[in-house]
């Protein structure tokens, strides 16, 4: 009933003494003191159901209709009595002053609820907030999370520090635009009745850094403020993150150059001493017969092939670990892919064993032959450094229903704690960091690879023995090899 409208809730009012009247005077006979009780009751149960208006108008009919059915001469609006002129009146003071009292009883147990609410809002905006991730969509997260808490029409952000507008909601605020900027120049917050929005500077300290436009039902200042400080917040923490991922960035990079180049000073120092040693030992020896001159040149020629494909590798390391991997697909025989790896390594193999079993037949895949000898390589290459040299590192490659690459090895194995960090980038065990040198890029860029072919990288592993397993989708080009 408390939804009814003003003049609804009078005739209402008037309504309800015209039945406590003719109940005290036709249905139950009472006296006077005990029917202006029964007034007073009413008054109250008016006051605090719609507020002082209506009980005040019901007040002023309560004591008119006491003085007519109850005050003697009966039936009239004379008093005889004076002492019944002392009686009315205060009646009449009192149905007014407890209806005035329970009214702002009322008004302030509505302020305190509106209060709670208020503060019920702020909070859950600030949680949300905080589970937003931080990335080029925040701001737009940010007004969503802020229109659906406070159940706005519309809300818009300018940030001033980048010059960005940010909208959310179904009310069009494109209008507000200078009016924003001015507010962020200006530290001001105003309001605009005709538009019904509310534009309120953001500051962090006391520099204004944004300002917010909302449209919607009106708030109190504190509200406001307390919005603008959690929205200011929430722009500072997105603003820290971004360039705490700078740094990292930057330092990664630096750490990304800094193991390249050790790699390649440490991998390219055993072709250029043969290649230095042989064309020293040919010049000094001009007259060496052509035979002894030729496996030399052989051999020189072999090492600067080998130097060349780790030229290549460092750079595809290089650019793998920064960009966009495009494959160029093309039918391959993986028997011959996996040989090819192998026997590029026989320097870093240096003896040790090396098995590789595969099935027969294998089916024809297509796949970047390039990108997916230095996956493998990566993959043997990890094998070989965490395996004890007389344990075998074992290859299968197996085709039954789809075509699929396992390196095992017979080393202490990962724990599985760690197994699902060990493709992240320069990610390293702690036990074998200082042990084993390492980069922390290789499983990474092996796992990018597969990916890059819609494959699968996974680890299998226990102490003893760890398997690495490249998985490809079943669509191969159906032809057996």
């Amino acid at each position: 009933m408390a939804v009814l409208r003003r003049p609804l809730r009078v005739l209402v009012s008037f309504a309800g003494v015209a039945i406590v009247t003719f109940a005290g005077y036709r249905i139950v006979p009472v006296n006077a003191t005990a029917m202006g009780f029964a007034y007073l009751l009413l008054v109250l149960v008016i006051a605090s159901t719609w507020g002082f208006v209506e009980a005040g108008l019901a007040s002023v009919l309560a004591t008119l209709a006491f003085n007519f059915y109850f005050l003697p001469p009966i039936g009239t609006f004379t008093i005889a009595d004076p002492q019944n002129w002392v009686a009315l009146f205060a009646f009449l003071a009192t149905s007014l002053i407890t209806s005035r009292l329970s009214a702002k009883a009322k008004r302030r147990a509505l302020e305190a609820i509106a209060r709670g609410q208020d503060l019920e809002r702020l909070y859950a905006f600030s949680r949300a907030i905080l589970l937003l991730d931080c990335n080029d969509l925040f701001p737009n997260r940010l007004l969503g999370k802020l229109t659906e808490t406070f159940a706005l029409g519309a809300a818009a952000l300018y940030d001033h520090r980048n010059g960005s507008f940010y909208r959310e909601g179904s009310s069009n605020l494109e209008a507000l635009d200078e009016s924003l900027r001015d507010a962020a120049l200006r530290g001001m917050s105003f309001s605009d009745p005709q538009k019904n929005c509310i534009i309120v500077a953001v500051r962090l300290g006391s520099e204004p850094i944004a300002s917010l436009g909302l449209r919607g039902s009106a708030m109190p200042e504190s509200v406001l403020q307390g919005i603008a400080n959690l929205v200011a917040i929430g722009l500072e923490r997105a603003r820290a993150q971004d360039l705490a991922r700078e740094v990292e960035a930057a330092r990664q990079s630096e750490q990304l150059r800094t193991t390249l180049i050790d790699a390649m000073a440490h991998e390219f120092k055993t072709p250029l001493t043969l290649i230095k040693a042989t064309t020293t030992a040919l010049l000094a020896s001009p007259e060496e017969p052509a035979e002894s001159r030729r496996e030399q040149l052989t051999i020189a020629d072999e090492e600067a092939e080998r130097l060349r494909a780790l030229i290549d590798d460092a750079v595809e390391m290089a650019r793998l670990d920064t960009a966009r991997i495009e494959v160029h697909l093309e039918p391959g025989n993986a028997r011959e892919i996996v040989r090819e790896v192998v026997a590029a390594m026989q320097s870093e193999l240096d003896g040790r064993p090396l098995q590789v079993l595969c099935d027969e037949p294998l089916p024809v895949f297509a796949l970047d032959k390039r990108l997916i000898k230095l996956a493998i390589k990566q993959l043997v290459d990890n094998a070989l450094k965490y395996s004890p040299p007389g344990r075998p590192v074992i290859i299968r490659v197996k085709g039954e229903d789809r075509l699929t690459i396992e390196i095992t090895d017979h080393g202490g194995g990962i724990p599985p704690q760690e197994q699902m960090r060990i493709f992240e980038r320069f990610y390293r065990s702690p036990a074998i960091k200082s042990q084993i040198p390492g980069s922390g890029l290789g499983l990474s860029i092996a796992n990018r690879i597969v990916q890059a072919h819609n494959g699968t990288l996974s680890v299998i592993s226990h102490p003893g023995e760890t398997t690495f397993r490249i998985a490809f989708p079943e669509d191969t080009t159906g032809d057996k090899n």
